[in-house]
C-alpha cells in the first residue's frame, strides 16, 4: 500500500527524501531490466535530478533528445521518437522491477504516460528488525507509519466498536474511485500508445537481441583498391568478398535506428550464412525477397508469398486466398526504369523458430526500400494500427506494398492488401 507521492514542486524536497530517492534510483539501475542499456540509466538519472532540483520545465521531449541523445536543436520530434520509445521502455521495466518479489516496501518511482516528470510514492509501512521501548528514542522515518498502540492482555474480550456507517460509506467512495482512476489510467495509456510501441514493442521487450538476416551477393574473388597517394590509380587486389545490395542499407539503417535508440542489440548477417540456430536465438529482421532464401521460406506458407515464372522474367507477389497477382516484369523494369514495385511487410511468431519474424522485402529494390521508410514512420505506422484494430488487435500481421518507381527512385508505400490472425 503506498501513500500520497512526494511533493514535486521547487524546494518541496527535503534533504532526507532526496537521499531516500537517489537511493533507490540506484537499486533500479543495478537492477537487470537496466543494468544492461546505457540509454535507461542516462535517461532515469537525468529527470529524477532535474525533479529534484526543480529544473521540470526542461522535462519536455525536444529538451531530452537534445541534451541526452545528442539531438540537433531543430530535430523533428514527430519523425524521431527516440525520447517518446525510451520513456515507453523505461515504464515498462520499472513495473517489471515493482513486480518482482522483494520490492514491495520500497520507495516507488514512477513515470506516467504523457509525462517525463518522475514521481515518487513512499510505502505506507516498513518491516522493522528490533523493537523500540521508548517513543522518544526513536529515529524519524518518513516511510514508517506509528506504531499500533499495545492490546492490553485482559482476560475479559475487548468489545468491538460500533460501526460507523459514515465511514464505511466513505471507505467504500475511496474504492470506487481507485477503481475508476486505475480504469482510467488504462485506458489513457492504451489510447496514447505510439504507433512505434504499436509495432516495435514485441521486438523492443524482448530480452534477447535481434538479428538483422540481410541478402548477400555473390562473392568476388577481387577487389579494386585505390592508391592512397594517387586515388586516380586503382589496382585489382585477390580477396574473397561477399557483396551486400546498397539499396539494402537504407531500411536496415533505418529500423537499426529504432532499436539502437532503445538500447536494443542487434547484429547483422549474411542470408547465406545464417543457420537456423540464428534465428532461434531471438527475434530476426529480414531484408530482401529473391536475394534472400530465408524470406522465401519464410513466407512460402504466408497468404501472401513470392511466385515467379519459369524463366524468371516476371516476379509477383500472389494471394493464395483469391490468386490476385501484384506483378513487375522485368522486361519493362530493365527498359524504362519505370515502373510498379510490391513488397511483402510482416511481422508473425514463426512456428519453426518460436521467435518473432519481420520481413521487410520488396519484389525489387525500390519495394524494400519503401517498406522500411513504411515501418519507420509513424503516421505510416498509425495507419496499420487502425486496420490492426478493426481486425480484431491480432498479433500476427501481413501487409502488400505498392511503390511507383521512376528513374530508380521509389515514391511513397501504398496499403494493396492486409491480413491478419
Amino acid at each position: 500500500m503506498l501513500v500520497d507521492s512526494i511533493t514535486n514542486t521547487p524546494g518541496g524536497f527535503t534533504e532526507e527524501q532526496k537521499s531516500a530517492i537517489h537511493l533507490q534510483m540506484e537499486r533500479l539501475l543495478a537492477n537487470p531490466h537496466f543494468s544492461h542499456s546505457r540509454r535507461f540509466p542516462s535517461f532515469l538519472r537525468f529527470v529524477i535530478d532535474h525533479t529534484l532540483s526543480g529544473q521540470t520545465d526542461d522535462l519536455k521531449e525536444r529538451t531530452l533528445g537534445i541534451e541526452i541523445f545528442g539531438k540537433p536543436a531543430d530535430y523533428d520530434t514527430s519523425s524521431d521518437p527516440i525520447v517518446r520509445v525510451t520513456a515507453a521502455e523505461i515504464r515498462k521495466r520499472i513495473a517489471q522491477y515493482y513486480q518482482d518479489p522483494g520490492h514491495e516496501q520500497e520507495l516507488r518511482i514512477s513515470l506516467l504516460p504523457g509525462s517525463y516528470i518522475p514521481q515518487f510514492h513512499w510505502p505506507s509501512t516498513t518491516p522493522r528488525t528490533a523493537q523500540t521501548t521508548n517513543p522518544a528514542d526513536r529515529p524519524t522515518d518518513l516511510t514508517q507509519a506509528p506504531d499500533p498502540p499495545a492490546i492490553p492482555h485482559h482476560h475479559e474480550p475487548v468489545p468491538t466498536p460500533p460501526t460507523n456507517p459514515w465511514r464505511t460509506a466513505f471507505l467504500s467512495l475511496c474504492v470506487l474511485l481507485v477503481i475508476a482512476a486505475a480504469t482510467g489510467a488504462l485506458l489513457w495509456n492504451a489510447h496514447h500508445r505510439t504507433p512505434f510501441d504499436f509495432f516495435w514493442g514485441p521486438i523492443l521487450s524482448s530480452n534477447d537481441p535481434v538479428l538483422f538476416c540481410i541478402a548477400d551477393q555473390s562473392k568476388y574473388a577481387a577487389i579494386t583498391l585505390r592508391d592512397a597517394a594517387d586515388p586516380t590509380h586503382q589496382l585489382t587486389l585477390t580477396d574473397n568478398l561477399t557483396a551486400v545490395v546498397i539499396d539494402d542499407l537504407s531500411p536496415i539503417v533505418h529500423m537499426a535506428g529504432i532499436l539502437h535508440a532503445d538500447g536494443k542489440a542487434f547484429t547483422l548477417r549474411g542470408e547465406d550464412v545464417t543457420t537456423l540456430t540464428d534465428l532461434r536465438a531471438g527475434p530476426t529482421i529480414f531484408i530482401g525477397a529473391f536475394d534472400n532464401a530465408w524470406t522465401l521460406r519464410l513466407t512460402k506458407g504466408l497468404r501472401y508469398h513470392f511466385a515467379n515464372n519459369p524463366d524468371m522474367s516476371q516476379f509477383r507477389i500472389v494471394d493464395s486466398a483469391s490468386q490476385t497477382r501484384w506483378t513487375v516484369d522485368r522486361t519493362q523494369q530493365m527498359a524504362t526504369n519505370i515502373y510498379s514495385d510490391y513488397a511483402i511487410l510482416a511481422r508473425f511468431t514463426d512456428t519453426v523458430t518460436g521467435r518473432i519474424a519481420i520481413v521487410t522485402a520488396g519484389i525489387g529494390r525500390g519495394g524494400t526500400i519503401a517498406a522500411g521508410e513504411f515501418l519507420t514512420n509513424p503516421n505510416d505506422l498509425a495507419q496499420l494500427e487502425r486496420l490492426t484494430r478493426a481486425a480484431g488487435n491480432k498479433k500476427n500481421m501481413e501487409i502488400v506494398l505498392s511503390t511507383q518507381i521512376i528513374n530508380g527512385e521509389p515514391g511513397t508505400p501504398k496499403i494493396e492488401a492486409s491480413y491478419f490472425w
